[in-house]
């Protein structure tokens, strides 16, 4: 009965979901089939592009991977898009510092490294805002985001200013062999996608066949029969928001020696607001993480070909987001709403 519920479902998701669509693409002026048809060749209609979709879908996997951490214990961890930046801020720092014919199998580990502990240190002043403090992570996290920002800025204008040259264009170029590998057929790195796929892999394993998932649950179930337990609630919600900034940072870090090589005001792409919405739609389970971050990836990228071929604003990639939102959301009330009722 379940499974046929959740069929269901999926079918009247999907139904709603392009209805809607429709409507908004013929209230812009254009045909459904032909704004389905260039997103589709704008996202897969050669390797190139194909290989920009994964360079998107990279840091998108790793951000939501990340967000089920502190979701299964209960948080919201507005503040990831801070976090991606923080991880930048770290891996351009080190990689940076690294002297000129440095061993790049020693200072790339290490700017890594440096990306994920400094990013799970921000992620953890919003848990220790919330648990100790009793401020709101949504809160917390957002007013970190703006904090994030103006560190990449003052950075970008300040410390790390090319020297005659635009402040905008950020900073100087990392050293070639302090870029992460690309394929041949794109410019999409294997080591990220490998750190990608391990993300995934390790989050399933962590959530679901260990101790770690079943205190994160146990806590975000019920914080006070967890107590009573023997387990530490605010621990492990700290520790929760630290996974998550941990992977943000890996993400950040990949933005830099892997796609724009420099720090750059926008250095994030806004894929950390982005991953909220992955797993939101993902329902908040590792193994619908990757499709849903790819379907959303090849939105982004395919969406660059709609004012090039059919002169649509390529916002509207946005609103399909936006509305695959709302039926998540939607989704999810009904099957709540069913299991009150049962």
């Amino acid at each position: 009965m379940r499974r046929g519920a959740t069929a269901r479902d999926l079918v009247l998701g999907v139904l709603a979901v392009a209805g809607v669509t429709a409507i908004v693409v013929a209230l812009a002026g254009g045909a459904p089939a032909a704004v389905g048809r260039e997103l589709l060749l704008g996202a897969f209609g050669s390797w190139s592009k194909f290989a920009r979709v994964l360079t998107v879908w990279v840091p998108l996997t790793l951000c939501a991977c990340g967000l089920l951490f502190p979701f299964r214990v209960g948080l919201w961890n507005i503040g990831v898009e801070g976090q991606v930046l923080v991880g930048a801020i770290g891996a351009c720092g080190v990689l940076r510092a690294a002297p000129v014919g440095g061993v790049p199998g020693l200072w790339v580990p290490l700017a890594f490294g440096a990306a994920a502990v400094l990013a799970a240190i921000w992620a953890v002043l919003a848990g220790v805002l919330r648990t100790r403090a009793g401020v709101n992570e949504i809160f917390a996290g957002l007013g970190l985001n703006f904090v994030a920002q103006g560190a990449v800025l003052w950075l970008i204008f300040g410390p790390w200013k090319r020297a005659g040259v635009a402040s905008m264009s950020g900073t100087a170029p990392l050293p070639r062999e302090l870029w992460l590998d690309a394929l041949s057929w794109g410019r999409v790195s294997l080591t990220a996608l490998v750190l990608a796929v391990l993300a995934v892999a390790a989050s399933g394993l962590l959530l679901h066949y260990t101790r770690v998932g079943l205190t994160l649950r146990a806590v975000g179930r019920n914080p006070t029969a967890a107590a009573l337990f023997g387990l530490r609630p605010g621990r492990t919600m700290v520790g929760g928001m630290a996974a998550a900034g941990a992977l943000a940072g890996v993400a950040g870090a990949v933005q830099v020696a892997a796609v724009y090589h420099r720090l750059i005001p926008a250095i994030s792409s806004g894929y950390g607001y982005l991953a909220l919405l992955v797993a939101m739609l993902a329902g908040y389970r590792v193994s619908w993480v990757p499709p849903v971050a790819l379907f959303f990836a090849a939105l982004n990228v395919g969406s660059v070909q709609l004012p090039l071929v059919l002169q649509l604003d390529s916002s509207l990639s946005g609103v399909i987001q936006g509305v695959l939102v709302l039926v998540a959301l939607w989704v999810g009330a009904r099957r709540r709403r069913r299991g009150e009722g049962g």
